[in-house]
Parts: structure tokens; C-alpha cells; sequence
């Protein structure tokens, strides 16, 4: 992929002083444009060879544009906090909102692509990370991110000539280290992984830009044009840049389903339900204070019929744990800060740390149920959502996260019945809201709704437990049993 990168492309003082002035105002006029529609964020991933000119390029984007609306980004040791969590966590909290352009001077790839080198990844595990990589790049392009992927080529004698001037020069010798000369012995071993990285991950929806370095004036017109002409054509033609990833979804041609399928009489009298309570906290108790679930995290996601005791249930979960140790984090609307961003964002903010517990009081899932059911997302969003929540969970799995989903079912006539209980009773009139009735008009596109997620989303690694909540005393008891058992089999 690097032949057209060594043909020796130059550009002349001349053309740069005619070029220059018409490229910069163009592009201060389309990022002013980006800022003032706020439409979608733009991503710069700058990667490539030492010396070929990676570092100036970022500063030439912060003199040629406003700086005030650029940011960068550079990954290197990870902090203890990175570490305590999955990995893509520390990419997640830095992703740009809409109208502003983000540039990572280190990206996803960086850590692929050392230990790659170093032998520590498999050519399978190798490949399997790219993949990763390509459908989390195909998710920021569907949530209306614009991706530009650059990497920097220098021959390796181009390489060993530009390392050797800057250390010449006093004024430049400061940016050759110890590192580059290392980087410089290793040069076939990066180039051939590089190779077979960028062939891997040169997608339609986020390509890779080789540019050669070796003439700085070409280097400078190229990157601007590239990055202009992205721009331009984006900001030209705002329509829906997803790409389809998802099947389409197949009705059922009778009644049954996982959730007409439960048993919703099943239920628990009040002295075996004390009996039980008290017995699963315990364990609970024990199991968060075992030194093994230091070294994890455990992240419960609750949902369910409005008014089916999730509210009551994680109470009954957080009465046996540190307050110190958990957050709860209940989800509603997104905020305006939210909605800048990929929506699976605001969810990963709240990973915890290893030793650390995150109770969700509704979730992920609201893209393929609320917004699904209620039309405030398209069609294609909420079909690659599932798809898309599966890599999120299966991201956490692999670092280590325990995952435990519940959904809370009841029949229809008894959500009304707590529903009109709610209403007579003075401190519970908080929890009921016109929302509430207007949503019992779709119950049955909920039901369907919940059915597709259940059918596309519950995995060996991550499975949904449907829990007959019909009886809040047996509710409580399967919730916290199955978190015991869960929390058992992974430590």
C-alpha cells in the first residue's frame, strides 16, 4: 500500500505561496460551517513513521484553523485508571461532540499495531481486533461521525535521512530520542504490519489517506486538500451516511414467545421471602468483598414494564453492598451534551473500575425499545443497534467486566392496577406520569420490541434473565440468586 507514498512527490515554494492562502480560508469557511450546522463530529486519526512529519501536521491544522474548536489527543502509557478499565474506554470518553473536530495523535490502532509487532498477538487475535476496529468505525460513521484516516510514509532510507538532519540541527534535535533510532531497526517489521493493518481496515465508510512524508510542502497541501475536500462534500450532502449492517427482522407466525412463555403466577409468600432476601444479600455481600472481584467489575443493567419493581429490586441489591463501592445510574432522556455524541457513549462513561460495581436503572437497550417504539430513531439505527450493543458487551466481556442483564415482565392488567395504586398513594404519585398511560397504548409494540431484543442480544456471554415480576417477593429473590450464581461461576 506504500509504493505510490515513495514516488518522491514534491511541491515547489511557488505553488505552496499560490495554494496556501485559498486552502486556509476554505477550510476556516468549512469549519465555521461544521461548528454552525453541528451535525456531525470530525475524527483525524494521524498515525505512521517516526519522522515523517506527524506532529507537524497537527500543529499546521491548529495554525491554519481555529484552534478553539480542534482537540488532540495522545495515548500513551495508559493511567491507572485506564488500566482499571475495558480498553476502547479511554477513546470513548474523548470522542468529539458534533460541530467539532477531534484529532488523535495515537489512536485504537497504536496498541494493535505494538503488540502485533512484539509477537504478543496471534495472527488469529490479530485479525479479530481489526475487526473490532472496523465495526466500531462503522458505528461512528453511522452515528454521523466523519472518520479521516491518515498514515505517514517514509522510506526507510527517507527515514535514517530526515532522523539524522533533525538531530543535526540544534534547533530540532530535541525531537529524535532514543525511541526513534529503536523504531528505525525495526522498520521492515513495522512496514509489513502496517501493511496488513491498513489493508484490513481500509473500509468504504472510513479509508485510510498514505501520504508521503518526505517533502513537507507536499505533505501540508496534501493533508489540507484531503481533509477540505472531506468537508466539503459532507457538509454538501447531509443525507443518511449509514451503512447497512444489520438483517432485517422476521415476525413470528403464532403467539409464542419469551415472554408469553413465562410463568407470571409464580410467587413467594412473605416468611420464605425474608428467609430468601436474607440469605442471597449475604452471599452478595460476601462475593463483592472476595479479593477475586478486585481484579473484575460488574455492571448490572435492569429493565422492564414501567412499574414492574426495578426501582425496588436494585434497592433490595445496594442494601447489601458499600455504599462506597457502586453508582447508580438511572437513564432518561439524553441530555443536550449526550446527544452530541454516539449514543452508546453516555454509557460508557459510567464502565466502572475493577473492584467497583454499576447498576444501570435502564439502559443501552432504550435505542431498540423507546426509540424504536416511539420513532425517535430510524429504522436502520435501531436494526444495527443490536449488532452494535452485542460488540459493546462483548468489548466489556473480554476485559474482564461481568455483565448481568434483567428484564422485569408483567401482565398488563397488573400494571394498571399499580398504576391506579400509585395514584391514590401519596408518596408514590412521583412514579407515575402521563408518559406512563400514553405508553400503555403500544403495549403491544413494546412486547415485540422486547421480544427482537431479547431474540438478537442475549448471548453465552451475556444473557438476559426474564424475570416474573408479577410478584415482587419472587422478583427480588431471582435477581439477587442469579447475580450470586453469576458472580459464583466468574470469580
Amino acid at each position: 500500500m506504500f509504493e505510490s507514498a515513495e514516488l518522491g512527490h514534491k511541491i515547489d515554494k511557488a505553488v505552496l505561496r499560490e495554494r496556501e492562502p485559498r486552502l486556509r480560508e476554505e477550510l476556516l469557511d468549512a469549519q465555521f460551517d461544521l461548528r454552525e450546522q453541528g451535525q456531525f463530529p470530525v475524527i483525524i486519526l494521524i498515525a505512521g513513521v517516526d519522522g515523517a512529519g506527524k506532529s507537524e501536521t497537527i500543529n499546521l491544522l491548529y495554525k491554519w484553523m481555529d484552534p478553539r474548536y480542534l482537540s488532540t489527543q495522545t495515548f500513551s502509557i495508559a493511567t491507572d485508571e485506564e488500566r482499571d478499565r475495558p480498553y476502547m474506554w479511554r477513546f470513548w470518553r474523548v470522542l468529539p461532540p458534533k460541530g467539532r473536530i477531534g484529532i488523535f495523535a495515537d489512536s485504537w490502532y497504536s496498541e494493535t499495531l505494538e503488540r502485533g509487532m512484539a509477537g504478543e498477538l496471534s495472527a488469529a487475535d490479530l485479525d479479530q481486533r481489526l475487526d473490532q476496529i472496523n465495526r466500531f468505525e462503522a458505528m461512528l460513521v453511522n452515528e454521523e461521525a466523519l472518520v479521516l484516516k491518515f498514515w505517514f510514509h517514509l522510506s526507510k532510507q527517507g527515514q535514517r535521512e530526515r532522523l539524522t538532519a533533525l538531530e543535526r540541527d540544534p534547533r530540532t534535535a530535541w525531537q529524535v530520542t532514543k525511541d526513534n533510532w529503536r523504531h528505525h531497526k525495526r522498520y521492515d517489521r513495522l512496514q509489513e504490519m502496517a501493511d496488513h493493518v491498513l489493508r484490513l481496515t481500509n473500509t468504504p465508510w472510513a479509508p485510510w489517506v498514505v501520504v508521503d512524508g518526505s517533502d513537507d510542502r507536499y505533505r501540508m497541501l496534501q493533508v489540507g486538500s484531503v481533509l477540505l475536500g472531506a468537508l466539503l462534500r459532507r457538509l454538501a450532502d447531509p443525507q443518511d451516511q449509514s451503512f447497512p449492517v444489520a438483517p432485517p427482522m422476521v415476525p413470528n407466525i403464532d403467539q409464542l414467545d419469551v415472554l408469553t412463555a413465562l410463568d407470571l403466577s409464580r410467587k413467594l409468600e412473605l416468611e420464605e421471602y425474608q428467609a430468601q432476601l436474607a440469605k442471597w444479600q449475604g452471599r452478595l455481600s460476601e462475593l463483592t468483598r472476595h479479593p477475586k472481584f478486585q481484579r473484575r467489575a460488574l455492571v448490572l443493567a435492569f429493565e422492564g414494564q414501567d412499574a414492574a419493581g426495578k426501582g425496588s429490586s436494585i434497592r433490595r441489591v445496594t442494601a447489601a453492598l458499600d455504599a462506597r463501592q457502586y453508582q447508580i445510574v438511572p437513564v432518561a432522556a439524553p441530555t443536550e451534551e449526550e446527544r452530541a455524541q454516539p449514543y452508546l457513549w453516555r454509557f460508557w462513561r459510567h464502565i466502572p473500575r475493577k473492584g467497583r460495581l454499576t447498576l444501570f436503572d435502564r439502559t443501552w437497550y432504550g435505542r431498540v425499545l423507546v426509540e424504536r417504539v416511539e420513532g425517535l430513531c430510524g429504522e436502520a439505527d435501531w436494526l444495527r443497534a443490536y449488532a452494535e450493543i452485542n460488540d459493546f458487551e462483548q468489548e466489556l466481556h473480554q476485559d474482564g467486566v461481568i455483565l448481568v442483564k434483567f428484564w422485569l415482565e408483567i401482565s398488563n392488567q397488573e400494571q394498571l392496577r399499580r398504576f391506579q395504586e400509585r395514584e391514590q398513594v401519596a408518596f408514590k404519585r412521583f412514579k407515575i406520569t402521563p408518559e406512563d398511560w400514553r405508553n400503555r397504548d403500544k403495549w403491544d409494540l413494546y412486547h415485540q420490541a422486547v421480544c427482537d431484543m431479547v431474540d438478537r442480544t442475549s448471548t453465552g456471554i451475556a444473557p438476559w434473565t426474564l424475570v416474573e415480576a408479577e410478584d415482587k417477593y419472587f422478583a427480588r429473590v431471582k435477581i439477587l440468586r442469579t447475580l450470586c450464581r453469576r458472580l459464583e461461576e466468574a470469580l
